[in-house]
């Protein structure tokens, strides 16, 4: 690839990136509450009334306004990428937003001139066509931030899934250190206390109870009755501890061959299997039981949560389909419905959006971890996506979920009576989530995959700290 080449895609991927962030801002900014409120108060197009003092009017101006910006970004884009080097099916897709970016506007004039009950209808439209025109956006995006790289096998090895282990600087196979036991009653109980801690997987644990507490957030509002969230968080965490536990027992073979995990306590033993199953299941017994206190679909939930992570995902899907994480982003998106059931007793719209978000969000989240693993994933044994597919198709996988993830965020807003501080955490942390994704696909390194790891972590954090202030407090 010349320099000029390099520079023309540079160029074009970034302003392909700040028009697909530009449609996303208008799509959320459109689904919420605020908006629909902003419309009844400014019922002309394309101007609007001049009383500044009342905020609908001034959010009703800020949407044309940024209508207008958008739409100059969406054109520079279009006019850049058509004109360059890409490919044509980039250049064809692109045709979708050059259409339907007018249409959008004929719609969005016409639902705030139109009737109460045909508003609704052609409201709907006008975000059905926001939402296409971010995707088109998107695959020319991901298109062509990969034109032109090698889509080869990804490793060198003919079979990486059944290699040896070997440590990566001498070529020898690693040889496991057990930890020598410390001397004194006192450091050897923080030790055995130490390796039980770490059974729990406890890094999992703050963005799961976030999940779960966001999900009562959306059911309850300021109502949310802190006896239920003492009791469902307790629950969350004694479920989590015993699904790594499981996790742990299950997989301590595949520790052992593994970098980044070789020193878990099940494989450097630790902790003995007996004793860890034993706690296991302690956890997942008190964790029912605090579940069972809500109510019993909570507690279902619960169970399914426990089994689907312990056995679904860690001895069927895991080591056996490239389809792993995908599937596996069910684990994480049980705790939301947990959480709106714990208030509810049912499960309900909002709670399912709000599943739905986590489940697309983790592909775009745990790809970037494989990227940066991916030999040690290939020494375990297990089939993830980068080892078997390679860099490129997993880059471009982060790309498609990542916008299937925003989509999410975006029909959570619809469904719910979120505000405008879940609408500028989405953007914002959205948008600082797409660039590392785009500097991933430029730098195709292991500090570039491990920065979108990081950012997609404050995405997801930052979304559902906002649901959780916004349904309360706001």
């Amino acid at each position: 690839m010349t320099a000029n080449t390099a520079t023309e895609r540079r160029r074009v991927t970034t302003l392909l990136a700040a028009a697909a962030i530009g449609v996303y801002l208008l799509i959320v900014v459109g689904a919420t509450t605020a908006l629909t409120e902003a419309t009844q108060a400014c019922s002309t197009w394309p101007l609007c009334g001049t009383d500044l003092s009342d905020p609908r009017v001034l959010i009703a101006w800020g949407h044309r306004l940024a209508a207008l910006v958008v739409g100059v970004v969406v054109l520079a884009a279009l006019v850049t990428t058509w004109r360059s080097s890409t490919s044509r099916r980039a250049k064809a897709t692109l045709l979708v937003p050059f259409v339907l970016y007018p249409v959008q506007i004929g719609l969005g004039a016409l639902a705030a001139t139109a009737t109460t009950a045909t508003a609704d209808w052609l409201s709907t439209l006008h975000l059905l066509s926001g939402m296409a025109i971010f995707v088109g956006l998107v695959l020319a995006l991901a298109w062509t931030l990969e034109l032109g790289t090698d889509d080869t096998a990804p490793v060198t090895d003919p079979d990486p899934l059944t290699a040896t282990p070997t440590d990566t600087d001498t070529g020898e196979t690693p040889s496991l250190q057990t930890p020598s036991p410390p001397s004194g009653p006192l450091a050897r109980a923080r030790r055995i206390g130490a390796a039980y801690f770490r059974l729990m997987k406890p890094r999992l644990m703050w963005l799961l109870c976030l999940v779960a507490a966001a999900g009562m957030a959306l059911a309850a509002g300021p109502s949310l009755d802190a006896g239920i969230v003492i009791r469902v968080l307790g629950g969350g965490v004694l479920a989590i501890g015993a699904s790594g536990t499981f996790n742990h027992v299950l997989e301590r073979k595949k520790d052992r061959k593994m970098q980044r995990t070789s020193d878990r306590p099940l494989a450097t033993d630790q902790v003995g299997v007996t004793n860890a199953l034993a706690f296991g299941l302690l956890l997942a017994a008190a964790s029912l039981a605090l579940f069972l206190s809500v109510n019993l679909l909570a507690a279902a939930l619960g169970l399914c949560a426990i089994l689907f992570y312990s056995v679904i995902y860690t001895l069927v899907l895991k080591p056996n389909t490239v389809q792993n994480t995908v599937l596996g982003g069910a684990a994480g998106a049980l705790p939301a419905l947990i959480g709106w059931v714990g208030v509810t007793g049912t499960v309900g719209v909002p709670g399912l959006a709000l599943a739905g978000v986590i489940f697309l969000w983790t592909p775009a989240h745990f790809y970037n971890l494989a990227l940066a693993y991916k030999d040690d994933y290939a020494r375990g044994g297990f089939p993830m996506l980068p080892v078997v597919r390679g860099e490129r198709v997993t880059r471009r996988h982060i790309v498609w979920y990542l916008a299937a993830t925003l989509l999410g965020a975006s029909v959570l807003s619809a469904v719910t009576s979120l505000g405008w501080l879940y609408a500028g955490a989405t953007v914002a942390f959205g948008a600082l989530f797409l660039w590392t994704v785009v500097r991933l696909h430029r730098e195709r390194s292991e500090q570039a995959a491990f920065r979108a790891f990081h950012a997609s972590n404050a995405y997801l954090g930052a979304l559902l700290f906002a649901i959780v202030v916004d349904a309360i407090l706001l």
